[in-house]
């Protein structure tokens, strides 16, 4: 679960429970490895692509691919000592690898029960595919959209 200082592992049991039938998961994780994580396939929300100067800034090109996942989905394999937090804004917060860089999620004060992953962190082939640019009035002049997704100024509508 998050908080503003970071994440914890899940705790280790000292005599293993025998594992229940797996669900399919999706595993991800940042660019040297240290960080680590999991999420049922079911979890992963609608696909946008943010074009706002924030996630422009925080990912280094034209816009962030980021999805909803509740936050009880989101299971931290390893790396809770690599994890920073940035509060990019009051009550957001972007987590990342504090080794190499690698954005992974955010998450706001305001809404715990969600945290939105950035999708390219996933390792897991998804079937998925964006279904919408946000925040289009502040994308960077320099990127054209060429696709037929819905543009929204801001917000998508019924965002979580």
């Amino acid at each position: 679960m998050p908080s503003a200082t970071g994440w914890s592992e899940p705790a280790q049991r000292a005599t293993p429970e025998p594992a229940p039938a797996a669900a399919p998961t999706l595993q991800g994780g940042c660019l040297c490895g240290a960080v680590r994580y999991e999420i049922p396939a079911g979890a992963l929300g609608a696909i946008v692509l943010c074009h706002c100067s924030q996630c422009r800034k925080a990912q280094g090109c034209a816009f962030a691919a980021n999805a909803p996942v509740p936050a009880a989905d989101f299971r931290l394999l390893t790396g809770a000592d690599a994890l920073r937090a940035y509060a990019s804004s009051p009550g957001k917060w972007r987590s990342f690898c504090g080794r190499c860089g690698s954005p992974i999620l955010s998450h706001r004060d305001g809404a715990p029960e969600w945290v939105r992953l950035r999708i390219g962190t996933l390792d897991t082939p998804i079937a998925a595919r964006p279904s919408a640019h946000i925040h289009v009035a502040s994308k960077a002049g320099w990127w054209d959209i060429r696709d037929e997704l819905p543009q929204y100024p801001g917000l998508e509508p019924g965002r979580r």
